[in-house]
């Protein structure tokens, strides 16, 4: 165990250098440039010259990279170009939003995938397995940003249940904070419910047909306590994988979605730094996407070894 997790460990340092590399590379090439979306079209040369200065965005290349590095492992994210705040606070302040959204997602994710997964994958030569086959199937169509829309038009605009946009904060009325994510969660939680719903039925179709899942029933079990003692285990370890798959759509789904229920939310904030050519604010946060979808593989790797005792450190 411990040479699977030094040599995993070690993959995902290497990761890390490679995506913070990649990253910086990419936001620094990208046209225009900041001083002069600050100053405004009218500024001159000479006052955009002297900003980049005061900036920094006149040094080398390859200085600025270990400056934003060196930072970001003491923990300083640096400032915003264009706030002026640290970067730090306002990725803690947006989290209060995209941390919930994220969780309310992925657990109605999980809770409609799991019991509709198993049942299609056990029932799938049967009417409702064959059914929830083809929702499923709907549901993976479906662009997130277009069952958000479709939610918010019928239980917003026409029911007038929930509300269709804005966010409240917390501290001010928590239940009006938590209405607020009710149909942005629900948008990427019945999309990305769907898809798991297919991998969970794929997983225990295959394991029904087991040599060990036919040796149960042989001994007089059903198929429920077959599955039940025998196969979900089993089942789990590609499931494990997809759901770590299944978090990056939610990232990338959060994005959309926040802009579309105008949530103010790290989607909503990277989208607008990349509009106003904030490199700072934009660095940050796709390093630290990208560094947690890294550290969530790292996970379901290591996962791995505890589901399955006989995959070895190769694994």
């Amino acid at each position: 165990m411990a040479v699977l997790v030094t040599t995993r460990l070690a993959a995902l340092l290497a990761s890390l250098v490679g995506a913070s590399l990649l990253v910086f590379a990419v936001v620094n090439v990208l046209p225009g440039d900041v001083a002069a979306v600050i100053l405004g079209t009218n500024a001159t040369a000479e006052n955009v010259a002297q900003l980049r200065q005061q900036l920094g965005l006149d040094q080398p290349e390859w200085l600025r990279y270990l400056q934003w590095v060196g930072g970001m492992l003491r923990g300083d994210f640096g400032t915003s170009l264009l706030s002026h705040a640290a970067v730090g606070g306002l990725i803690l302040q947006k989290l209060t939003v995209s941390g919930p959204l994220a969780l309310l997602s992925g657990a109605i994710a999980l809770v409609i995938s799991v019991p509709l997964g198993v049942i299609a994958g056990v029932r799938y030569r049967r009417l409702s397995g064959a059914l929830i086959s083809a929702l499923s199937l709907g549901g993976i169509a479906i662009p997130a940003f277009w069952a958000g829309l479709l939610l918010a038009t019928v239980f917003a605009i026409e029911l007038r249940l929930l509300p269709a946009g804005g966010f409240i904060d917390w501290s001010e009325d928590p239940v009006a904070a938590l209405r607020s994510l009710i149909l942005p969660s629900f948008a990427l939680g019945l999309v990305q419910g769907a898809v798991l719903t297919r991998y969970i039925r794929s997983a225990i179709i295959d394991v029904q047909r087991e040599d060990y899942i036919r040796t149960a029933r042989a001994k007089g079990l059903t198929r429920w306590q077959a599955l039940r003692r025998h196969g979900f285990k089993n089942a789990a370890i590609p499931v494990v994988t997809i759901l770590g798959i299944q978090l990056t759509g939610l990232l990338v789904g959060a994005i959309v979605i926040e802009n579309v229920f105008v949530l103010p939310g790290l989607g909503r904030l990277l989208f607008q730094s990349v509009g106003n050519r904030d490199l700072v604010v934009v660095q940050d946060l796709v390093m630290l996407l990208t560094a947690l979808v890294l550290v969530v593989n790292f996970l379901v790797d290591l996962s791995y070894r505890l589901l399955d005792p006989r995959l070895g450190p190769r694994s």
